[in-house]
C-alpha cells in the first residue's frame, strides 16, 4: 500500500512543477498537460514531440503499475525515467537561470522521486 501511495505522490508532484519561458509566460505542468490532452484529441500531430509523448507514456506506465499487486521493477523504472525527462530539463533550466520559483516547485517532486527509487526500485 505504501508503494502505491508513493507512486501516486510522484504522479501528483510531477504535475505541480512550475515553468517560465519567453517573457511573461508561465504555467504549472498540470495546466500545460491539460492543454496537450485537448490538442491530442483535436490535432494529434501537433503534440508529437519526445518531451510531450515520453512523459505522458511515463505517466501511463505508472498508472498501469498502480493496478498490479506487485509491478515489476522494469515497469516502474521505465515509467519513472520517462516521466522524469521533462522535470530534469526543467531542473536544468532552473539551475542555469537561477530561477528560485522553478527550483522550489521541483523540490517536492525530487524528494518523492528519491523516496520512490530508494523504497521501490532499490529495496525490492
Amino acid at each position: 500500500m505504501k508503494n502505491r501511495l508513493l507512486i501516486v505522490l510522484l504522479l501528483i508532484t510531477s504535475l505541480f512543477v512550475y515553468l517560465e519561458w519567453g517573457g511573461d509566460n508561465s504555467s504549472f505542468l498540470f495546466k500545460l498537460e491539460f492543454d496537450v490532452l485537448g490538442k491530442l484529441i483535436s490535432n494529434p500531430v501537433s503534440v508529437l514531440h519526445p518531451f510531450v509523448i515520453l512523459p505522458l507514456l511515463g505517466q501511463m506506465l505508472l498508472l498501469i503499475a498502480l493496478f498490479f499487486n506487485s509491478p515489476g521493477k522494469w515497469l516502474l523504472f521505465a515509467g519513472i525515467v520517462f516521466l522524469s525527462l521533462l522535470p530534469a530539463v526543467i531542473l536544468l533550466v532552473g539551475l542555469l537561470s537561477v530561477n528560485i520559483k522553478i527550483l522550489l516547485s521541483l523540490l517536492p517532486y525530487l524528494v518523492v522521486l528519491i523516496l520512490v527509487v530508494k523504497r521501490i526500485i532499490i529495496s525490492t
